[in-house]
């Protein structure tokens, strides 16, 4: 196979809508191209990029995934990333390596939410930008009204380069405005160039003026030709487009219908002629912040900003050659774990097909297999330093997870330890209050594929339910009771009596205080009523753990034959039973920080919410670094906020995102105590 070196090299990431055809445009890119003799469908569950068996139930993508396309002597590394919100995760990944991204936008459904936050991560990661209005041969596609919502959306910096001219998806001709030429399509998507007829030359005219002063601001001699009427040259439309992209002044507008080949040639050309390669930023950015230039010829230096947990070939790490060139057999450092990583196969990905290369150059995106060390994020270099690492959203939906049987019980832990190293959207943890494993994810789709992963992948059965609230209880009042334990059935009996004052507690725990004299209750014997509150204060009287307890032993009594350590454990647990009725306890319940990022005009809607939930609202400010949008302050109980990624999702249309930290335990309301605590009884 041919060594690309970075010239030759284009990363473009496949974003938009769920649904927009971002799968559909990668499929019909290799089609074309010769990249497969064979085009597959989403739909038929056969195309290069969704090959996971999760991915073609369900007819979308999960991941982000890689495909490499050969075009005019060029390699055009695709990343077709996800388009659902449950997966946002993998679409950080695709902007994280990607020089530029195609947004792909459906012709129908015209501008969505999917399209707008495709936008704002391509701007957050610095890349150029087009648009792929996709679907005009949908009789019910309309370009010009979809062109101009984009173009109020995200500005100036549009300009259409290739349009469709024909109404309800027939007779469709499609104009390249650079080069003023008019093609048509047969079924088999072949196109042909017709003529330029006075009726297509007029339909063009507005958008080729739009082009032109988009081209003319990159440059003050286009500038001048622009208003002087003179016609640009295609030399100088290419390096002007190629210019504007890079500088960001330019976003150009294409148009097709993927599953038809239309547009797919015009959109590949663009790409080799017009879209940036690595080294265009000249810069990347390290983990520290700075800044390092980019260095075709320095040291070999390699980012993983993906890792595949594949149960038959083991750990799959995807990289990106950031700096110099990576070869076979070649040894780095992982700057994460000081490891010594040997680089014995490198591959290239077209969906899950791996082609062994020798080398790769900078730029350029690979896999390894097997890298014991090496986890996504790291840097394996040759004397480079540690690049920034791909931020990731916290997941909070969280849900309770069971193994099905005895026989996943034992699997559970390997498998979803493999699938967290896989997916850093994903968060598991063993809760010692409720006794519950638990995973966190962005979604309930997210932890609905979760859960079909571990079956197919690993064989593991898990069911998922409502997680518990770790929930606690506390005294309100002062009491003073005794315990006495007695038990004679012949022989040694047993007795323990212990005399407790009882009050609310400063300390989270238990507060022992020994105030006995005279040797009421015998020095050797207080450590076990200690231990006896401890193992008592397990269980209050709604069955949750007691917190914040203060505990006075000023007297007691003993028998010099029968007293013993387990007894005066068991007159301990007998006074504290006695404190539970006289003390008042109250149940707690985790309540934490809300920090809710949401559109300026969405904020009445969220606010009005949160009392709801039994939140209070604190406070609301700019969202900084992202123009348009608030974030709204709150203090809420979690056991409000379980469904809370999925209802924040439905009244923001996808547009808010939040973040929630415990910091504390307050007072459940009486009425909403007492249904947890007839709940829980039931549970037992």
């Amino acid at each position: 196979m041919a060594t690309f070196n970075t010239k030759q090299i284009r990363n473009v990431a496949l974003m938009g809508h769920g649904g927009s055809g971002k799968t559909s445009l990668a499929e019909s890119m290799l089609y074309v191209s010769g990249g497969v003799d064979r085009m597959g469908k989403t739909t038929d569950g056969n195309t290069v990029c969704d090959f996971d068996a999760e991915e073609k139930a369900r007819g979308f993508s999960l991941s982000a995934s890689l495909a490499h396309v050969f075009w005019k002597d060029i390699k055009i590394n695709v990343i077709d990333a996800p388009g659902y919100l449950d997966f946002e995760g993998e679409v950080n990944q695709a902007v994280r390596v990607a020089d530029s991204a195609i947004i792909m936008v459906d012709g129908k459904a015209g501008l969505e939410v999917g399209t707008e936050l495709a936008w704002d991560k391509a701007c957050a990661m610095g890349i150029p930008k087009a648009f792929f209005i996709n679907k005009c041969d949908d009789m019910d596609a309309h370009f010009n009204k979809t062109f101009a919502q984009l173009h109020e959306k995200f500005g100036n910096s549009l300009c259409p380069v290739f349009i469709p001219v024909g109404k309800n998806g027939k007779d469709i001709t499609m104009i390249d405005l650079i080069d003023m030429k008019a093609y048509v399509y047969d079924d088999s998507g072949k196109r042909t160039e017709t003529a330029m007829t006075a009726e297509l030359e007029a339909n063009a005219e507005r958008y080729q003026e739009v082009l032109k002063e988009a081209l003319a601001g990159t440059s003050d001699e286009l500038m001048m030709k622009f208003f002087d009427g003179e016609e640009f040259t295609k030399e100088e439309s290419m390096e002007a487009m190629h210019q504007g992209i890079i500088d960001g002044t330019i976003t150009p507008v294409f148009c097709g219908a993927a599953t038809r080949l239309w547009g797919v040639v015009a959109v590949m050309d663009a790409i080799v002629e017009s879209f940036p390669r690595h080294t265009a930023k000249k810069v990347e950015k390290l983990a520290d912040g700075s800044d390092i230039e980019i260095k075709v010829d320095g040291e070999t230096s390699l980012f993983v900003f993906k890792t595949i947990a594949d149960p038959f070939l083991g750990k799959m790490s995807l990289f990106k050659v950031m700096s110099g060139t990576v070869k076979r057999d070649m040894v780095l450092t992982n700057l994460s774990s000081d490891a010594q990583e040997k680089m014995a196969h490198i591959y290239i990905m077209k969906g899950n097909k791996q082609t062994e290369v020798d080398e790769l150059a900078c730029g350029d995106i690979g896999m390894v297999a097997k890298l014991s060390d090496t986890n996504t994020n790291d840097t394996l270099t040759a004397g480079g330093k540690a690049y920034a690492a791909t931020k990731y959203p916290n997941p909070y939906m969280c849900q309770a997870m069971m193994p099905a049987t005895a026989k996943d019980e034992s699997k559970i832990s390997q498998a979803i330890a493999r699938m967290t190293e896989e997916d850093l959207t994903l968060k598991y943890e063993n809760n010692p209050e409720t006794k519950q494993m638990l995973i966190y994810g962005l979604g309930d789709m997210h932890l609905s594929v979760l859960a079909a992963k571990m079956k197919g992948k690993f064989g593991v059965q898990i069911k998922l339910d409502t997680p518990k609230i770790a929930y606690r209880e506390k005294i309100t009042k002062k009491c003073d009771v005794e315990g006495k334990h007695k038990k004679q059935n012949g022989g040694s009996g047993q007795y323990g009596h212990v005399k407790v004052r009882f009050a609310p507690g400063e300390e989270d725990g238990l507060t022992f205080i020994d105030a006995t004299v005279g040797g009421s209750v015998p020095k050797n014997f207080i450590p076990a009523v200690e231990k006896g509150l401890q193992d008592a204060m397990a269980k209050g009287i709604a069955g949750y753990p007691m917190v914040n307890l203060k505990a006075e032993l000023y007297d007691g009594s003993y028998h010099a034959v029968d007293s013993d350590e387990l007894s005066f454990r068991t007159a301990a647990n007998l006074a504290y039973k006695k404190c539970l009725e006289l003390s008042a306890p109250v149940l707690l319940e985790p309540v934490g920080s809300l920090f809710i990022t949401v559109p300026d005009g969405m904020v009445g809607d969220i606010m009005s919410d949160i009392p709801k939930r039994r939140g209070n609202v604190m406070g609301m400010n700019p969202a900084e670094g992202k123009p348009g949008y608030t974030v709204v302050e709150a203090v809420a109980p979690k056991s409000e906020l379980v469904t809370y990624p999925i209802d924040l999702r439905a009244m923001s249309q996808g547009r808010a995102s939040f973040e929630y930290e415990v910091t504390g335990y307050d007072v459940v309301p009486a009425n909403i105590a007492q249904k947890v605590i007839e709940e829980n009884k039931k549970a037992e």
